[in-house]
């Protein structure tokens, strides 16, 4: 069956409902973020080193991609210890809320990383998910900015580094790219672990379920999932997309974690606001498209 467009939407949601999860897996883990973020790129590579092969990787894809894929796997250690620093300074729900950004983020840095030119409806649909944002977080503890502050500073990230796989992946294997990326992360973070670890470094019996479920359901995969999607396509779709996990990830929180004073009648219309510009830009962008074609 050819990998349709379609098709990557789909895979694309899967993996997105699959992140709603990392989530609460962060907040059940008792470790650091940095020490948590360690063990799973660890635990992710480690799964991949039986499909691929480093050496011919690197013959393959040639010295300077390898070297520019490796730099983009330590943005997303940067993205993920700032993710599950939100969570551990404020709680899931919030950092969550401020993955919601990205695609604003991502109408601003696609255009300057990729090379193309700005798009009007993606900045207008970027900027219409900051009232629901607002919605949602307004009335949060004052303790928990400096949670939300780390949040959006790591929804910056991840709009930077699919950006940046969107320029470079080409139609590289996903695997093998997974294993670079994530083999650079936990290379990368492996001398912050003594100095800002935290005081545990070994995961208790029941932290293990969970970083193991967490490396290669929600990680391996997703990460494939993902990475094949953006040959179909935009970063910026495929972020705005991204921007439905914190709708699964609050909701799941709502019943598997104590967040649900968070859930007030505010988010349920800034849910409502992320959702329709999610949809808003798949339906504007086909629409564009179909034009385009119609005058060609």
């Amino acid at each position: 069956m050819a990998y349709t467009e379609e098709r990557a939407y789909l895979e694309l949601h899967l993996a997105v409902f699959l992140w709603g999860f990392t989530a609460i897996l962060g907040d059940l883990i008792q470790l650091s973020a940095l020490t948590l973020v360690w063990w799973r790129v660890l635990l992710t590579s480690l799964s991949l080193i039986f499909f691929v092969r480093l050496r011919s990787a690197v013959r393959e894809i040639g010295l300077r991609r390898f070297l520019l894929l490796a730099g983009i796997g330590v943005i997303v250690a940067l993205h993920w210890v700032t993710f599950y620093g939100a969570i551990k300074l404020a709680n899931a729900s919030i950092a969550l809320i401020c993955m919601a950004t990205t695609s604003l983020f991502s109408s601003v840095f696609e255009p300057w990383i990729v090379g193309r030119p700005f798009r009007w409806y993606e900045l207008l649909l970027g900027i219409f998910i900051l009232p629901g944002i607002w919605l949602v977080v307004d009335g949060v503890e004052s303790g928990m900015n400096v949670g939300i502050v780390v949040g959006l500073t790591s929804a910056a990230l991840v709009s930077i580094f699919t950006s940046l796989n969107k320029k470079y992946i080409g139609s590289s294997n996903p695997q093998r790219i997974t294993f670079i990326e994530l083999g650079a992360a936990t290379l990368f973070l492996a001398p912050f672990l003594p100095l800002f670890g935290g005081e545990r470094f070994w995961p208790a019996p029941l932290d293990w379920f969970y970083l193991v479920v967490l490396s290669l359901l929600c990680t391996t995969l997703t990460f494939f999932l993902s990475l094949r999607s953006l040959s179909k396509l935009s970063a910026f779709a495929s972020n705005l997309t991204v921007n439905l996990e914190p709708v699964y990830g609050i909701f799941l929180a709502y019943f598997l974690l104590d967040d649900a004073q968070e859930l007030g009648p505010n988010f349920y219309w800034g849910a409502l606001l992320i959702i329709l510009a999610v949809f808003g830009y798949t339906a504007i962008a086909r629409q564009l498209r179909r034009r385009r074609q119609l005058v060609s």
